[in-house]
């Protein structure tokens, strides 16, 4: 049976609107929320570093898992590990992003993320997955082959971490013109019922909400994943 604690609401960076992040920061106080997951995910340095000072006066104490990027320092990281007790980190394949800082320190709570393309090879550099299941639902409803062998790597190597994004009834097409369910936001509750799909083992005790929808509103699709599994 999943638990309430394994679920974090997260704070993104992916809408095109731009704004919607400093929306969530101001929700951590008006909720008086003290946790939260980060994916700076889309910023550039100074983005990030206003971000910071805006989460310094949110209230929020606990940052415990982070998406990161490869252009983030060791002096970052390190900031959000000392100050908000951050557990886990994950990022994208080298291949995905080549720009890659060195983070060897970190090799103990850094998990890969399973994106397109994905080397199983590159995993011997990680603590081990960062599992995105609704990029695995994608694959499950429309490339049947990769979700096949998806599942086989995913059987070998220990998952630290997850990402929860919606999947509506209809497909849709992304910014490279390619067919995909998965979205980062939701309408319906009944677009997290994918996720009964799926064995409880791939569930981390870090289970992320990749949403834009608001804070409030996550915390609502957090009941409800957890009433239905």
């Amino acid at each position: 049976m999943l638990k309430r604690e394994q679920f974090l609401v997260g704070i993104t960076t992916t809408d095109r609107r731009g704004g919607i992040w400093r929306e969530k920061i101001k929700e951590i106080k008006e909720l008086g929320l003290k946790k939260a997951a980060l994916f700076p995910t889309c910023f550039e340095k100074e983005q990030r570093e206003e971000m910071y000072k805006l989460l310094g006066k949110s209230g929020i104490t606990e940052i415990p898992f982070v998406h990161i990027r490869g252009d983030m320092s060791h002096e970052e990281l390190d900031y959000l590990i000392k100050k908000y007790n951050t557990k886990v980190l994950n990022i994208h394949t080298k291949r995905q992003h080549p720009v890659f800082y060195d983070y060897l320190k970190y090799k103990d709570m850094l998990y890969l993320e399973n994106t397109c393309p994905f080397n199983e090879e590159e995993l011997s550099d990680f603590a081990g997955l960062c599992l995105d299941i609704s990029h695995l639902e994608d694959e499950r409803l429309l490339r049947t082959e990769e979700f096949i062998e998806r599942k086989k790597i995913i059987k070998k190597h220990k998952i630290g971490c997850n990402h929860i994004s919606a999947i509506p009834k209809k497909s849709h097409k992304n910014e490279n013109g390619k067919d995909i369910f998965s979205l980062h936001s939701y309408r319906n509750l009944s677009d997290f019922d994918y996720l009964k799909n799926y064995p409880k083992k791939f569930f981390s005790n870090y289970v992320a909400m990749e949403l834009e929808n608001s804070l409030k509103e996550q915390l609502k699709a957090i009941d409800y994943i957890v009433d239905k599994l």
